[in-house]
């Protein structure tokens, strides 16, 4: 099957409505085509990951469900199995390894992009272009603030991917900078 980003787009808003969980889908794309251009990978493929591992969290947000339902529709429709599978693995609770530089940037990434934006939106300006590593790294520290975000699997994410996490996190706050026309920072 050749990928295709406007038809990946018209999956993921066939499954979700929620704003917020699209622009989510938006960052994780923004963070894996930066990284997929800093590795030499397909950017194509990487992008399309990262947009579409979600796609059924609306409507199935369940460890039961989730991403397992989505996983379902996208080997129907014959999606790679390299994109399946890192899927699979960036939910740490189906015990998939993470194996490839995919399934480690993506684990890698979608934590973190939601951190960025909850760190931003503390901001006095709400913008991306303004945001420092270190207010990232001094949210990160304090357990309170965006409880549900996992510290421990950006910190691993991190390290999964051999980066600093400093440079994670600016790299990763880069990436969405791009696209924050669409992401409203």
């Amino acid at each position: 099957m050749s990928l295709n980003r406007d038809d990946a787009f018209t999956l993921l808003t066939e499954h979700t409505e929620n704003i917020n969980l699209i622009k989510h889908m938006l960052a994780v794309e923004a963070a894996m085509r930066a990284y997929a251009r800093k590795f030499g990978e397909d950017e194509n493929l990487w992008g399309i990951t990262g947009l579409l591992h979600d796609f059924d969290y609306e409507k199935h947000p369940t460890p039961e469900e989730h991403p397992m339902f989505g996983v379902a529709i996208l080997e129907e429709k014959g999606y790679p199995e390299a994109m399946i599978h890192a899927i699979k693995a960036h939910a740490p609770y189906l015990g998939v390894p993470r194996e490839s530089l995919l399934d480690k940037a993506l684990f890698a990434v979608d934590e973190l992009t939601g951190f960025i934006v909850a760190v931003t939106l503390m901001q006095p300006t709400k913008k991306l272009a303004d945001l420092k590593v270190s207010s990232v790294r001094k949210k990160i520290k304090q357990k309170g603030f965006a409880r549900n975000v996992s510290r421990e699997d950006i910190l691993i994410g991190a390290e999964e991917l051999g980066i600093e996490l400093d440079d994670h996190i600016a790299f990763v706050r880069d990436a969405m900078n791009d696209i924050s026309d669409d992401l409203g920072l």
